[in-house]
Formats: C-alpha cells, sequence, structure tokens
C-alpha cells in the first residue's frame, strides 16, 4: 500500500502519527519513573519544542512545572552565535530540570543552552530529544531520552518547519531536496 502524501514538495513520511505518540508515552513512562518525587521543570525552546512537550508533559504522572525560552541564531549555523530573546519565567536553582527538544542537529544551540542552564545552578540538568540526527553533531552532547535516531534529511511536521510551513502536522516527513536548498 502506498501512502499518499498530502503535499506534492513533500519526499516521504518518516514517522507516522501513531510511531510518534507510541514514542511519546514510552518516554514519558521512563521520564516519570527517573523524576518521582523530585521537583521536575520541563525546559522547553520555541517555537518547534511546544508539540512535543505539549504531549509529552500529558504522558509524565508527576507533579511538574513547564517553562519557556526562545533563542536566535545569527549567521552561518556552524559558526553563528546564539543569544536568548526569551528566558525562562522562574528560577531553577535547586530544582531538576529537564530539557525538551523537538530535534537535535548540530548541537550548538543545545549546548550554548545547556552551559547557561548550569550557570543558574539547578539540582540536575538533563535531555529529552524526540529526534537525534546525529550525522550532524558538532559537540558530545548528553541525551539522557531520545525517541528516534533520524537521517541526515530535512524534515518538517510536529513542530519542525521551513519557513513556518507544517508544523501543524501529526507526523514528520522528509522534504524533497528541491525545495529545502530553494
Amino acid at each position: 500500500m502506498t501512502t499518499v502524501l498530502p503535499d506534492a514538495r513533500m519526499d516521504r513520511v518518516l514517522l507516522t502519527d501513531a510511531e510518534i505518540a507510541e514514542a511519546v508515552t514510552r518516554l514519558g513512562h521512563e521520564v516519570a519513573t527517573d523524576y518521582a518525587g523530585r521537583d521536575l521543570v520541563l525546559v522547553t525552546v520555541l517555537k518547534g519544542g511546544l508539540f512535543f512537550l505539549s504531549d509529552l508533559c500529558r504522558e509524565i504522572d508527576l507533579p511538574l512545572t513547564l517553562d519557556f525560552m526562545a533563542i536566535s541564531s545569527y549567521g552561518p549555523q556552524s559558526t553563528g552565535s546564539v543569544a536568548i530573546t526569551k528566558d525562562l519565567d522562574e528560577a531553577i536553582e535547586d530544582r531538576d530540570v529537564l530539557v525538551i527538544e523537538d530535534i537535535i542537529d548540530t548541537g550548538l544551540t543545545l549546548n550554548y543552552l545547556l552551559r547557561v542552564l548550569r550557570q543558574r545552578r539547578p539540582a540536575s540538568l538533563a535531555v529529552c530529544t524526540l529526534l537525534d540526527k546525529d550525522a550532524r553533531r558538532l559537540v558530545d552532547l548528553p541525551i539522557t531520552y531520545r525517541g528516534f535516531s533520524v537521517p541526515d534529511r530535512f524534515l518538517v511536521g510536529y513542530g519542525l518547519d521551513l519557513g513556518g510551513l507544517w508544523r501543524n502536522t501529526g507526523y514528520i516527513a522528509t522534504l524533497k531536496e528541491a525545495v529545502w536548498e530553494a
């Protein structure tokens, strides 16, 4: 059976809604087990991480709080600088912080974020990512929870976008090369 793609600019569906939901449930249960009885704060970077965070937090059967950051990159990805454009609303000192990422690619932005958060002296600091694209990794990162390892392709859907498009799909698809090169 051939899957009909909803948009001709997409190459193929990489992860279906059901596969994503299964991974989110698994990750939520792992986090709930590991953080039982602790003061957990989930932190994500807007905008892409919002979709994964929203589903994941409902799978973590613990009291927890949510907080958000926004980060902008300037210059080429591998050498550009990073700046926080929206900071956390609450202090994280002596709290267990789990950074929720939609995708980790080069790792440069996450590496910067972890350095900033460590300076605020959390009780613990860990990373949960839905997608790990390690083929492009430039820095070694401590990833505690991982949904999927994904190929070095341009991905859209479930929070991932190109020019703001396709964030709202429940699946994750690869784009045709001509689309993201343009």
